[in-house]
């Protein structure tokens, strides 16, 4: 079970932030949704523990993977040793098999820039899954993409999450993603005090 009980947040004199608390169980998809500017990314950095300076706390496992709005590829490293760098215990059979699950078979020598957007995004998934993570975090991950690519990159993030069964928190702006990949939907709103669940 992840707790995630922030009672404020600030930047400086900014409250960013207010009580903003709930859980989420192991296999579990809670998409996070609210306008631009509202904090989700604030609160994605205190849940990933990129930022521990906040006053809450926040239970979570230790294997946690995340994927950010951008594939944050090393682009001086092939396909394969992006995955390797970051899961040295990785063999090449375990790194073959992450890229297939991607449909990224037979790319493992090419480099980020060889690749698509799209194969990039699938890439940044592959480095993911990779180690088994008990948590996953998902900031925006399709955006920028072509409808027909967030289709497909739709459909793959669900099989991996059907396969691998953790618990995730994913972040968007499209009804459509969070309607389709989410057992509950929690909205963050402007409060007096700082974003809140609404």
């Amino acid at each position: 079970m992840i707790r995630i009980d922030i009672r404020q947040k600030r930047f400086g004199n900014d409250v960013v932030l207010g009580p903003v608390s709930f859980d989420i169980a192991a296999g579990e998809t809670i998409v996070l949704t609210g306008p631009s500017g509202i904090g989700k990314t604030t609160l994605l950095r205190l849940v990933a523990g990129i930022d521990p300076d906040f006053d809450g706390q926040i239970v979570r496992p230790d294997r946690l993977a995340i994927v950010f709005q951008e594939p944050t590829l090393l682009p001086w490293r092939s396909a394969s040793d992006n995955l390797i760098l970051v899961h040295p215990s990785l063999s090449r059979a375990d790194v073959e098999a992450a890229l297939t699950d991607v449909g990224l078979d037979g790319k493992g020598n090419l480099f980020p820039g060889q690749l698509s957007l799209g194969q990039q995004r699938r890439l940044s998934l592959a480095r993911a899954f990779a180690g088994q993570p008990e948590f996953l975090i998902m900031d925006e991950p399709f955006v920028s993409l072509d409808a027909e690519t967030v289709e497909t990159m739709l459909t793959l993030t669900e099989d991996l999450i059907a396969q691998h069964g953790p618990a995730t928190l994913f972040v968007t702006h499209s009804q459509s993603e969070a309607q389709r990949l989410s057992n509950r939907i929690l909205n963050l709103i402007s409060g007096p005090d700082g974003a809140v669940l609404g």
